[in-house]
């Protein structure tokens, strides 16, 4: 790929954004980078995976599936690129991912290695920032969450759930559980639990199956 497409798919990311045309232009000549195509069904990386660089995803769609510790429910979602996959993992305590992504449509990714992010926050600031920017943004919106008000309603503390399990707030996402595990996580009756799904339902916000609940667009269902 010619160092012009590498500068401007570069872009497309916030850590290389507000970076000169100059610096670009030396990380385009002077990186490892690794450039791979992966067909549609293919896995990406998989859960418990070890983080050894960032995948940068430049076209395409992932199916993403998150599970829980105890693989007691699971939710499905998905992302469209521009998206790095888990840059948070990459450093810290676990570094593992805690997500599968699962390749939707073919897509095209650039790969970082860890060695190569380490030496571009040395050699470049607006890089180092900006990737301590997203480190604090995330651990800034966790921390808050803690904080939120709890909801009144029983329907509004199930759709703050299914916002709480989710990467991005918006489009289609399936949620595998059990009524009685929702229930459980809501510390409320699973009777309760089947009303409210069924308020939702005929609003037309979610689409109820036999273990999942399916949200056809989230953004609708936290309006």
């Amino acid at each position: 790929m010619a160092s012009l497409q590498i500068y401007e798919k570069l872009l497309l990311f916030p850590l290389f954004q507000g970076m000169s045309r100059d610096d670009l232009e030396q990380v385009a000549g002077h990186t490892r980078l690794g450039f791979s195509k992966i067909n549609a069904g293919t896995t990406v990386v998989a859960d418990g995976d070890d983080c050894q660089q960032l995948f940068f995803m430049i076209n395409g769609t992932l199916r993403v599936e998150t599970m829980s510790d105890d693989r007691g429910y699971t939710v499905v979602e998905q992302l469209e690129a521009p998206v790095i996959l888990q840059p948070e993992v990459i450093f810290g305590y676990t570094q593992r991912y805690t997500h599968t992504y699962i390749a939707q449509t073919d897509a095209n990714f650039i790969a970082i290695g860890k060695d190569e992010v380490l030496r571009l926050s040395e050699d470049f600031l607006v890089f180092r920032l900006n990737l301590l920017n997203l480190f604090a943004t995330q651990t800034q919106k966790t921390v808050r969450m803690l904080w939120q008000h709890v909801p009144d309603s029983l329907e509004n503390r199930i759709v703050r759930f299914f916002a709480q399990h989710c990467l991005y707030p918006a489009g289609p996402k399936v949620f595998h559980i059990l009524m009685n595990r929702l229930a459980n996580e809501l510390n409320d009756s699973r009777l309760d639990i089947s009303r409210a799904l069924n308020a939702l339902q005929h609003e037309g916000k979610i689409v109820l199956r036999r273990g999942r609940v399916e949200i056809p667009q989230m953004e609708r269902l936290l309006m």
